[in-house]
């Protein structure tokens, strides 16, 4: 073979294996300037980031969520709302409700959500409970015994500023994960406009969170802010079979939120690998109660921190890896009645599968070892090269 086919082919070689596709992770933690945000799986509850998330804070509209989900839990959506003064008189963002005005729950349920109607929240809460304070009282009660949240505390139900009116973004991740389970509330979670007609305002409504407006795996969301609060931001979105929640809290600017969402969304996407637990997994036996998981579920982890499952010394299912241990939905774990003298005992669950694992490390296997022929190949023609050169240059000496 001539020194000029030899190069070609090395040219051909190198050509060829630059399309080669070389596997990279965005595994790096990301940056987020809101002051307090976390971020959870949105079927089992796995926290995957958090940043103060246990820190009190001021929700602002983002306490919308919670008036929707009564809403909707009520099933009353189909009744009608009449509308009352102090309805109407709310202060900040509204549908311009008018006194006496009848309107179907459903859409002041809507309009609240889409538009932030302040004012449709007070109607809401009326209707349901008489007054604001019953509501508020009614609410908490819900969230505290039902969803399971002890940080929260409400005194309206639109967010509007009260020194009294905190929550954690830990508790409004968990409000949200409880809520996205009711099909009625997903399905409104995710409107991205209506048509409003009412008695004193006839618009078409655009839904105040951008994200959903703009990329398609975002599934839902709400907005938030007065001057106390900062800017608040709840989204849900969903790739494949993996869903999450993020939430955002006191960004100095509505771009800092927005940001620091797109980075907890892409970095949950994108920086764990999903590992499978098998329904009728067992977790242990306490107080003659042997403890398993209900249904099939997946975790994730990244490389750093294998994921496990236990029991937490309160006897809930708690996963145990990544940076963080998390309380998973208790709807996960169920108990069976055994015997008496079973001895006590709890014990981690391994996972059945790790698919994305093995799929890993097969292509970084495979594109090792192509990567290390075709680096030896080179080598070999190289030297054969240099060999070649060599030799012709002996032949061609001439001497004195």
């Amino acid at each position: 073979m001539s020194l000029k086919h030899i190069a070609h082919l090395i040219v051909v070689i190198c050509l060829t294996t630059s399309f080669i596709p070389v596997v990279t992770f965005a595994k790096e933690t990301p940056t987020i300037r809101s002051e307090t945000a976390i971020l959870i799986d949105g079927k089992t509850g796995q926290v995957l980031y958090e940043k103060n998330s246990s820190a009190e804070m001021y929700p602002a509209s983002i306490t919308k969520i919670a008036t929707a989900l009564m809403a909707v839990k009520s099933n009353e959506m189909d009744e009608m709302v009449t509308v009352s003064e102090n309805a109407r008189a709310a202060e900040g963002t509204r549908v311009y409700l008018k006194e006496g005005e009848t309107v179907p729950l459903d859409k002041l349920v809507k309009g609240m959500m889409i538009n932030s109607g302040n004012d449709a929240a007070i109607a809401i809460a009326e209707h349901l409970s008489g007054d604001v304070e019953s509501f508020s009282n009614e609410l908490n009660e819900f969230l505290r015994q039902e969803v399971g949240v002890q940080n929260t505390h409400f005194v309206n139900p639109n967010g509007l500023f009260d020194k009294e009116h905190l929550t954690t973004a830990k508790d409004m991740a968990k409000i949200t994960q409880y809520a996205m389970k009711n099909e009625e509330f997903r399905s409104l979670f995710g409107m991205k406009q209506m048509t409003w007609s009412g008695e004193d305002w006839e618009t078409t409504l655009i839904n105040h969170h951008r994200l959903l407006l703009d990329y398609d795996f975002v599934t839902g969301g709400k907005n938030g802010y007065v001057s106390k609060s900062g800017f608040t931001l709840v989204t849900t979105a969903s790739k494949g079979d993996q869903e999450l929640i993020a939430v955002t809290m006191k960004a100095t600017d509505d771009k800092i939120a927005y940001q620091d969402t797109l980075n907890l969304l892409n970095y949950g996407f994108t920086a764990f690998t999903p590992v499978e637990f098998e329904k009728g997994t067992e977790l242990g036996v306490v107080n003659q109660k042997k403890y398993s998981l209900s249904e099939d579920i997946t975790l994730y982890q990244n490389d750093d921190y294998p994921i496990d499952l236990t029991l937490s010394n309160e006897n809930q299912l708690e996963s145990v890896g990544n940076s963080n241990h998390s309380i998973l939905d208790s709807e996960l774990l169920t108990t069976t009645s055994l015997e008496s003298n079973v001895p006590e005992e709890k014990s981690e669950a391994k996972p059945v599968a790790q698919v994305k694992d093995e799929e890993t490390e097969s292509i970084l296997s495979s594109s090792t070892i192509l990567y290390l022929g075709i680096g030896i190949f080179l080598f070999i023609i190289i030297c054969l090269i240099f060999g070649r050169s060599n030799t012709s240059v002996k032949r061609h000496r001439t001497f004195p």
